[in-house]
């Protein structure tokens, strides 16, 4: 038996694995084309970018992790983009709660980057996936059925999509933070990042199959 875990451990290691699983939901929506975007009228954004607010409160300095795409691509696209508003969507989904929201830090980094904050509406009271389209949708009304681009993670879109549209918001889902490439080779070997994978695969996976349930 502990030989077995060894080996089971070793497997585990592989990335071509867990990128398998990741593969088929990160390629269920393409990434809309730049006219596409110009006619929609905002942009979504759902929290997971950022870090443990702990650094902001000692250094004052908004901590982006692997999924910095979620709060920088939107930043490029109201750019070019003088029409579209900005709808931020995170609270704070710690067991333990250090009292700021993923929308506190958000509001940092758009200062940080010289957003208009006219143009940003901060939702910071969800707490999942769930709770972000819910809110989002009490937030903006009868402007939810505008046409808007939804950002998050394209591991994370097919979860997201379908809640937004049960809400009665009309959302175009623009991927972001893609973890997979085409394909994987099985050189690829590290068995602290393909844990992280794993765990990032079987908790979409599983949490897709739960709000299908649920819906």
């Amino acid at each position: 038996m502990l030989w077995a875990g060894w080996v089971v451990l070793g497997l585990l290691g592989f990335e071509a694995l867990p990128q398998a699983l990741l593969r088929p939901l990160e390629n269920r929506y393409p990434v809309p084309d730049p006219e596409a975007v110009g006619r929609h009228v905002g942009v979504i954004v759902l929290g997971g970018a950022t870090q443990h607010p702990g650094s902001y409160q000692a250094h004052a300095q908004v901590p982006l992790g692997e999924a910095a795409e979620r709060m920088s691509l939107p930043v490029g696209l109201m750019r070019q983009h003088p029409q579209l508003d900005l709808v931020f969507s995170g609270g704070e989904g710690r067991l333990v709660a250090t009292g700021v929201s993923e929308a506190q830090l958000a509001k940092a980094f758009y200062e940080e980057q010289g957003m208009d904050l006219g143009r940003v509406t901060l939702e910071g009271g969800s707490r999942t996936t769930r709770e972000n389209a819910r809110l989002v949708a009490d937030l903006l009304g009868a402007r939810c059925q505008q046409p808007w681009l939804l950002v998050t993670s394209a591991w994370h879109m097919p979860r997201a999509v379908p809640e937004f549209e049960a809400v009665g918001c009309r959302v175009t889902p623009y991927p972001v933070d893609f973890r997979t490439g085409a394909d994987t080779l099985w050189t690829e070997y590290s068995l602290a990042r393909s844990l992280l994978l794993w765990q990032t695969a079987l908790h979409e996976w599983l949490g897709w199959a739960v709000y299908g349930v649920t819906r």
